[in-house]
This record gives structure tokens, C-alpha cells and sequence, in this order.
């Protein structure tokens, strides 16, 4: 398969706001190093960690200029030093990864982290399937132990990872409570599976406390952590996912011993460094369950390339549900390449 000498790729070039720091470079095309494999990316999937990357906030800062973008979908077009050609992947395999830098034409990967795309989904829907719904299963079912007929709560249950862990509490035969911060978004979580939906202002505390909720999957921290801590059943388990409010909630032992729940951290990236098995594993079932149809990612939005910037400040204003994705190749486009 040719594969060209340059690209064009969107680089942070200052911290700042999304679209005001990033800019379109034509830049070479990365060379894949020992077990990477180089990616014709189609897709990309725009994460809240894109809008930390921009600003400088993320965990991890790259130097400037840097190419942002952490989840995609792409055909597999060369592999490095030390990958087998068919021993995981083959060249010309339509493939889901992550990674940071993927926006741009080409990306390398490190070949653990990329997976068969479902053929199920789409492009734009493989490109949000591995990062919010590998979050949500390893919440769910890893650290929460969610059983059917046990109650589910979601906050921010209209965002990515939040429609995702509405589908599969669904799929797993739990009654699904969402909760949301507007009208405009109690649609997309009852879309996702949710049974029931409630305002973030709403006293939504006072209708779950009995019998109680038995897994929180909470991306939000701050006030909704607390109030879910007064709704948490006997054995309850509330996963800590991330802070969408900025506010680090304050976790309080004397309650958890008093009430008899758990509060359990989730750092999804610690198991593709750590147990890469289970991340396969959780791939399997995904793939699965996409291909009954149980779960499908919910795009609010597919972008061209061009518009990179403005999808990720819409989704650094908070306002969207489900995911925004831009589109890097259609599929003529990549037809023509690999032809």
C-alpha cells in the first residue's frame, strides 16, 4: 500500500482555547517505531481531554506544537519493527484505536491499543466506541459489579460516556436512572436506555433513596457525588469516573462505614498499560454486543476535517449530548488510497 511522504494534521501551537490554538500544518508523515502500526485515520472521535490538551490542564503535556485527537477509526497501511503481520492485525485492517495525536491524516498506535472496528459501526461510530464505552464497561461490570435487576444511576447520562453507560446498564438488565442538566437532554439519555431521567437540580435524591441505588457511575463529581452519596443503598458502589464539574468532591469514610458503600476510582488508560488482556476482553463483548445491536454510539454530530477546532470548543461549552466526531477520509476517499 503507498503511502505518502507528507499530511496535513491540526497542532496545538499555545495553550488556549481549542479554536483559537489550533492550527492546520502540513507536517511528514510519522514513521511507525518497534510495535507501533501506522494508521490512514478516517475518524476522530473529540474527547473532553482534547479541551485540556488545548489549554494545558491535561495530565499529560506534550511539547508544543503537538498534534491533539486521542480516539480514532483508520486502516492499518504499514507496521513497525516487531509486528507480525497477521499476528494481531494485518495490513489494510479497518481498525479503532487510542492515542494521543491522532488528528491528522496518519497516526501511529502502539498495536495493543488498536482493535478490529466492529463492522457494525460506521466510521464515525467505531471512532467513539473505544474510549467512552471501554470507560463504561470497565465501570459497570470491573469496579461497580453491576448485576441485572440492580439499579444503575448515570450522571451526565446525555454526555458520550454517559449514553454509553446507559446502554449497557440497559444490556445488562439494570433498571438505568440518568441524570442530566437540562431539559434539552433528558431526550438523549432516554434514547440511550435510560428508564427514567432527572434534572441535576431536580431532588432526584429523595425518589432514589429507597431502596436505594445500588452502582453511581459518576463522570461529575462535586455536588452530584455527594448527593449520591445519600442515595447509595446497602453495599452500594459509587465509581468515581472523572470531575466534568471541576469540583473534587469530598469522600467521607465515616459515611461509607455507616452506610456500608464503596467508593471505587476508575482510571480506564491503567488497564491498557496494565491488563491489556481485559481491554481485549472488553473489546470481544463490545464487538458483540454492537452487532446485536445493543449498543451504538450516539453522534450528535459528524464534522469535516476543516472544522476540527470549532467541534472541540462546542464541546468544551458543555452543550452537546452523545459525541461529536470529525470526519479526516470518506470512504471513497480511502478506497482510492488502498487501491
Amino acid at each position: 500500500m503507498n503511502v505518502p511522504t507528507a499530511m496535513t494534521a491540526w497542532r496545538v501551537v499555545s495553550h488556549g482555547e481549542p479554536d483559537q490554538v489550533m492550527k492546520l500544518h502540513d507536517v511528514p508523515v510519522p514513521e511507525p517505531g518497534p510495535g507501533e502500526v501506522l494508521v490512514r485515520v478516517r475518524a476522530v472521535a473529540v474527547n473532553f481531554p482534547d479541551v485540556l490538551l488545548a489549554r494545558g490542564e491535561y495530565q499529560v503535556r506534550p511539547e508544543l506544537p503537538f498534534v491533539p485527537g486521542i480516539e480514532l477509526c483508520g486502516d492499518v497501511v504499514a507496521l513497525g519493527e516487531g509486528v507480525a503481520d497477521g499476528a494481531r492485525v494485518r495490513v489494510g485492517d479497518r481498525v479503532v484505536g487510542s492515542k494521543i495525536g491522532v488528528l491528522a491524516q496518519y497516526a501511529t498506535v502502539p498495536v495493543e491499543a488498536v482493535h478490529a472496528a466492529p463492522s457494525a459501526l460506521d466510521d464515525a461510530q467505531a471512532a467513539a466506541l473505544t474510549i467512552a464505552y471501554q470507560t463504561a464497561w470497565f465501570g459497570l461490570h470491573r469496579r461497580g459489579g453491576l448485576q441485572a435487576g440492580q439499579t444503575l444511576l448515570v450522571h451526565a447520562a446525555a454526555g458520550g460516556v454517559g449514553t454509553a453507560a446507559c446502554q449497557l446498564g440497559r444490556a445488562a438488565g439494570a433498571r438505568v436512572v440518568g441524570v442530566v442538566g437540562s431539559e434539552a437532554k433528558k431526550a438523549a439519555a432516554l434514547d440511550a436506555g435510560a428508564h427514567e431521567v432527572h434534572l441535576r437540580d431536580d431532588d432526584w435524591v429523595s425518589a432514589l433513596r429507597r431502596p436505594g441505588v445500588d452502582v453511581v457511575f459518576d463522570p461529575v463529581g462535586g455536588d452530584s457525588f455527594e448527593r449520591s452519596t445519600r442515595c447509595v443503598g446497602f453495599e452500594g458502589r459509587i465509581v468515581v469516573v472523572g470531575f466534568a464539574s471541576g469540583q473534587l468532591p469530598t469522600v467521607r469514610p465515616d459515611l461509607a462505614l455507616v452506610k456500608n458503600y464503596s467508593v471505587l476510582g476508575l482510571h480506564w488508560a491503567l488497564y491498557q498499560q496494565r491488563r491489556p488482556d481485559l481491554v481485549d476482553a472488553a473489546h470481544a463483548a463490545l464487538d458483540e454486543l454492537a452487532g446485536s445491536g445493543a449498543v451504538r454510539p450516539v453522534l450528535s454530530d459528524v464534522v469535516p476535517f476543516e472544522d476540527a477546532p470549532a467541534a472541540v470548543a462546542r464541546l468544551a461549552a458543555g452543550a452537546t449530548t452523545g459525541r461529536l466526531v470529525v470526519r479526516v477520509a470518506d470512504d471513497a476517499a480511502v478506497g482510492r488510497v488502498a487501491a
